[in-house]
């Protein structure tokens, strides 16, 4: 058995073609959706990660605003800019890139965010909606993986879905989605006892904890889903997931590639979550 590639970049290239019409007809009608990012510092991998954000803006025809500044630049400032942006009728969703400097305090950068403008779904507020079936914002990683998961046609309802990880970013909420699409859902991480006893029961397993080869192939059941977070470095310097792909690939029914799967639908979730910020402030 050989599994099924889960095109994330395909999906993503689909999702960003409705977001560019919806914003198109939005723009006619007066407004157009804006996108703010705050760099701060001048760590590689989220610079990258910030062009990529900017350019996906401009290819979908959201207004985007990259503001740079320097590692030192205060906590107190940060939030001052913040505060403006809230206040910014122009701007519908904020976005700080993650990690920042460990003189800022992140969790309160977060909730300086109006939270109708946190289209991270990072909040305290957004997190509190999503735990309580509220409509709001979804953490973008998460949501992208409910859409690839929906991509496969399989049915949630009744299966059993293991995440493995339990950060506050993707597997609580990753967990939480699970639920509401009626799966029966355990949630594994480092002090899990037997990790494979759990992930060889699952259905869907969702990796996201970081650390390659998490998940190899005699922790799969045969045919299930197997979405992967990761991302890290092989020995070769190559990008990789949690999941060890070659091995997994014959056992699962389904799989994310890394490159190519969760990444490129993170940033596409971050468009419809700005767009549907900006659908809001129509009368």
């Amino acid at each position: 058995m050989t599994a099924q590639l889960i095109n994330g970049t395909a999906l993503s290239q689909k999702i960003r073609s409705e977001v560019a019409a919806r914003a198109a007809a939005l723009t006619a009608k007066g407004v157009q959706p804006g996108l703010a990012v705050i760099l701060v510092g001048e760590d590689p991998a989220s610079s990258v990660y910030v062009r990529n954000k900017v350019k996906a803006c401009a290819e979908a025809g959201l207004h985007s605003v990259l503001e740079r500044y320097d590692a030192d630049l205060t906590e107190a400032a940060l939030l001052e800019r913040i505060q403006a942006l809230n206040s910014n009728p122009s701007i519908h969703g904020i976005l700080v890139q993650m990690p920042l400097p460990r003189h800022i305090n992140p969790q309160r950068v977060i909730e300086t965010i109006s939270t109708a403008k946190d289209v991270d779904g990072y909040s305290v507020q957004s997190a509190g909606d999503l735990m309580s079936g509220l409509p709001g914002f979804l953490p973008c990683t998460p949501y992208g993986c409910m859409k690839l998961i929906e991509s496969t046609c399989v049915d949630l309802r009744g299966k059993h879905a293991v995440v493995i990880g339990r950060s506050n970013t993707v597997g609580k909420p990753m967990a939480l989605l699970l639920l509401q699409a009626n799966a029966t859902v355990t949630v594994c991480h480092s002090a899990t006892v037997d990790l494979k006893s759990h992930t060889r029961q699952a259905d869907v397993i969702v990796a996201a904890v970081g650390r390659r080869d998490v998940l190899t192939a005699d922790m799969v059941k045969p045919g299930a889903v197997v979405i992967d977070v990761g991302m890290n470095r092989n020995d070769e310097g190559k990008l990789c997931g949690d999941v060890d792909f070659e091995g997994v690939k014959q056992v699962a029914g389904w799989i994310t590639p890394v490159p190519g799967g969760v990444g490129p639908m993170t940033i596409a979730m971050l468009l419809v979550n700005t767009l549907a910020s900006a659908e809001r402030t129509l009368p």
